[in-house]
């Protein structure tokens, strides 16, 4: 199982690049997975332009972004929250994905944690994230793990200090990788149940 793991923002320091990092760890120790890292500045692209797009077509950073989200059965996005909501680079990559024919985030598995500075843990940006992901068709992970207070939570070697919050993310992990490695989605459930229910009620003369 292939999983693509990244943080959509910029600043060396993030605190949020260091916690992507120690998710990445944490799955790369489970069994029949291929988890593969990336900063996100590996992808550089400008803020979305209709008239850019029909000039010069869609950026080599989104390109590479794309492709990488294709090639994996799961993505882990470690986002942080500005002023309560999404991210701006996280909405502008979306944005810039979303002009791709197919979607590269249609059907993907995608599990959202975050750390933030503040008391919330990013669970506000968490809950804007989702949106343009669910309107994009994503299958985006319910449960979510979020570190507050992210300037007093890692040590000098950027590892979160609490034990238990590490095990709370490993939990997670698991479970999301889990869950994503069902080949049915929730929908293709849903619809089962649906066809089962009508037969049911209308049975074949």
């Amino acid at each position: 199982m292939k999983i693509f793991l990244f943080a959509p923002v910029l600043r060396h320091g993030s605190f949020n690049k260091k916690l992507i990092r120690i998710a990445h760890e944490i799955v790369s120790n489970f069994p029949e997975v291929q988890a593969e890292l990336h900063e996100f500045n590996e992808f550089p692209m400008p803020v979305y332009d209709g008239d850019l797009e029909t000039t010069e077509g869609i950026p080599d950073g989104v390109k590479s972004l794309a492709k990488k989200i294709s090639e994996a059965d799961a993505i882990i996005i470690s986002s942080p929250e500005y002023n309560g909501s999404m991210p701006g680079p996280f909405k502008n990559a979306v944005d810039w994905l979303s002009r791709l024919n197919p979607v590269p985030l249609e059907g993907k598995q995608i599990c959202l944690i975050g750390a933030s500075q503040g008391y919330f843990a990013a669970i506000k940006g968490n809950f804007h994230s989702r949106v343009p992901l669910h309107v994009l068709k994503a299958y985006v992970y319910p449960d979510y793990f979020g570190v507050a207070y992210a300037q007093k939570a890692f040590d000098e070697k950027d590892q979160l200090k609490d034990p238990k919050q590490k095990e709370l993310l490993q939990n997670l992990l698991q479970n999301f990788i889990h869950y994503a490695s069902r080949t049915e989605t929730p929908f293709d459930r849903l619809n089962e149940f649906f066809e089962e229910q009508k037969h049911q009620q209308h049975p074949p003369q």
